[in-house]
């Protein structure tokens, strides 16, 4: 096993990292990071960013939002909580969490903190999760990657996210606040998140391998900073790669009331109606004709919705108030 001590807070550059190794570095070992960003919001592959995601929120408290190369669901990341990623060379199809999570369960053991895989993806405590984890195969490679909550700050972690009723319900609990727990509340002594990262590598890489450390080239970082932002770091990766869906939204502005039907592909606006109790100098279709072909995120609403001259054009409702409302 290669392990290389990853001190970067960069959700970016760390998905650049691992995408680097399976890609283009493919070592023969299996390489292993332990790792952490600061706030962050991290989509899964195949999920609709307006859905899984509280977008006022988390920019009001300045998140970090990527879409991640593996399924599964929407985690929150901060200087509390830990990534852990295991890259190696697939010599088979299908996905196995079992391989991949049975050292981190070993490794909290000797933490004398008692977990247990759940049978999906998840490890929990006494039936609260603390680990989600995730699969995908790129080139020669399978990238496995979980977070571990250890002094995660749980407010923002549920402020920031729209969790699935269905999820609750059927887990027969009142909120997320009760399904999740930080490891560090679980510790018979207080150590910090940093203790707590070095105790865990040292664990996972045994006696055997603590000295097969790898180092990156100065041109191997400058090439993963490009990797980072080509495929982590752009609208693209983020909105353009939502899948197709409808929305219904209702605004209440000092105006009136306003009702938006869109219809949303590949990131951006391809049938809009619009309807409500307000004022306006437009006719329906025109001010409908205006979403259409506008990128779905709040700054290109604000910027398409002025540049096309809406505002000043509904009484008392300004192009930023629907923005924020609608993305």
């Amino acid at each position: 096993m290669v392990y290389i001590d990853l001190e970067s807070t960069d959700v970016y550059e760390n998905f650049g990292l691992e995408y680097y190794l399976a890609k283009e570095k493919n070592l023969e070992d299996t390489v292993f990071l332990f790792w952490r960003t600061t706030p962050t919001l991290m989509l899964g592959k195949y999920q609709n960013l307006a859905e899984e995601v509280n977008l006022p929120y988390a920019r009001e408290q300045k998140m970090n939002l990527v879409r991640r190369m593996s399924g599964g669901g929407t985690i929150y990341t901060d200087l509390g909580g830990w990534q852990f990623t295991f890259i190696d060379r697939y010599k088979e199809e299908g996905i196995e969490f079992k391989k991949y999570l049975s050292p981190v369960l070993d490794a909290l053991a000797k933490l004398s903190v008692k977990a247990e895989f759940n049978g999906r993806n998840d490890l929990c405590i006494e039936g609260r999760k603390f680990s989600g984890n995730a699969q995908y195969h790129l080139g020669e490679s399978i990238v496995h990657h979980g977070s571990l909550l250890f002094s995660t700050d749980i407010e923002k972690m549920v402020n920031s996210t729209r969790v699935d009723e269905y999820k609750i319900i059927s887990k027969s609990i009142q909120s997320v606040r009760e399904r999740v727990c930080n490891i560090s509340d679980h510790l018979k002594e207080k150590i910090s998140p940093e203790d707590f990262k070095e105790l865990m590598v040292s664990a996972i890489l045994g006696e055997e391998n603590k000295a097969n450390r790898l180092e990156l080239s100065k041109e191997e970082i400058l090439r993963v900073k490009e990797l980072a932002k080509t495929h982590f770091q752009n609208w693209d990766s983020l909105y353009g790669k939502n899948p197709k869906f409808n929305m219904e939204k209702i605004g209440r502005f000092p105006g009136g009331k306003m009702h938006f039907s869109l219809e949303i592909q590949k990131g951006k606006i391809q049938e809009a109606s619009i309807s409500g109790d307000f004022f306006s100098t437009l006719d329906p279709e025109e001010i409908s004709k205006v979403f259409v072909g506008l990128a779905f995120d709040r700054d290109s609403l604000l910027k398409g919705l002025t540049e096309r001259g809406l505002e000043g054009k509904l009484y008392r409702i300004s192009v930023s108030e629907i923005a924020d409302m609608l993305a």
